[in-house]
């Protein structure tokens, strides 16, 4: 396949994006597409499963993996997201590790490299937050982790900021294979509508509970509803564990639930390009991380316990 107006050959590939949570992995793929296609937190693991992200650059289509932060898991949903996370970089042609700079000797990054050196796909570098550290510390990081793995590059930007995320596109150009694009070019995203709502009300609840919630809570999108004007009747449930979490969920008065609703409203909107009328419903189902459909809804595979 070649371009019409150039007759230069097309290219498309896969780039995950990995890296310990909270490392910006998120922010960096909005900024990389141009437009919010992964929720982005103060909370860490907030992304669970793989969320792709296309861009152009050139004639190349870039697909993004936005893969969940890398940690040493202990509960089942934390192995599934891990397990998620590796198999992201496994499945991609490139890997792009990101680091956070202020925080590049912690102990979940040294292990983190340590099984980064066994994927064989080439890797590049991302040194995210350079404007927070010294120029001086900022080099030796740098040289230090490039003798630890052979990347192919290093790139040093500031993903909030949008600073240096422009030539991570250009480099890739031409790393990626020869061969047709595998979505529209108009596409940001393979999510679908149903998928990045409900991310996008998972993320709002973040904002404005932060740590009074705990990650064990999850929302669907239960109806799609296209109305003769063209509106969109949205139904999704907030599923919380305890019935102490679902007061928090909901707040004095119902004031909780209806901020997050407006605030999620209002993106969702943007995203589906329409008037939204969001409706937000709080349940109660105890152990609904040991659910295997619940790890279908969020397309993570359901990881089974060892019996001992």
């Amino acid at each position: 396949m070649t371009d019409e107006t150039t007759s230069t050959p097309t290219r498309c590939g896969f780039v995950a994006l990995i890296g310990v949570p909270n490392a910006g992995k998120s922010t960096l793929l909005n900024a990389l597409v141009g437009a919010k296609v992964s929720i982005v937190s103060r909370k860490v693991q907030t992304t669970r499963t793989q969320v792709r992200g296309i861009a152009i650059a050139g004639t190349t289509q870039v697909v993004f993996v936005d893969t969940p932060g890398i940690f040493t898991p202990k509960r089942r949903l934390e192995k599934a997201m891990v397990t998620s996370a590796w198999g992201g970089a496994a499945d991609a042609d490139i890997v792009g590790l990101l680091v956070d700079v202020t925080r590049a000797d912690e102990e979940e990054q040294e292990a983190l490299l340590t099984q980064l050196a066994e994927v064989r796909q080439p890797k590049f570098l991302i040194l995210n937050k350079i404007d927070l550290i010294p120029h001086e510390k900022l080099l030796a990081l740098a040289e230090g982790l490039n003798k630890r793995i052979a990347f192919e590059a290093t790139f040093m930007v500031s993903a909030l900021r949008g600073h240096g995320v422009p030539r991570i596109l250009e480099w890739l150009a031409d790393k990626l294979p020869a061969g047709p694009w595998l979505y529209p070019e108009d596409e940001i995203s393979d999510a679908p509508l149903r998928f990045l709502a409900a991310e996008i009300t998972r993320e709002k609840m973040f904002e404005r509970l932060h740590d009074e919630l705990p990650y064990r809570s999850t929302v669907e999108t239960d109806k799609w509803t296209v109305m003769k004007n063209g509106d969109v009747r949205i139904d999704q449930t907030i599923y919380v564990e305890r019935e102490s979490q679902r007061k928090i969920v909901l707040g004095e008065g119902g004031r909780t639930i209806k901020s997050i609703g407006s605030a999620a409203r209002k993106d969702i909107g943007e995203a589906a390009e329409a008037k939204v009328h969001l409706f937000l419903f709080v349940k109660v189902r105890e152990n609904w991380t040991d659910d295997p459909e619940r790890y279908r809804e969020m397309g993570l595979e359901f990881p089974r316990e060892n019996k001992k």
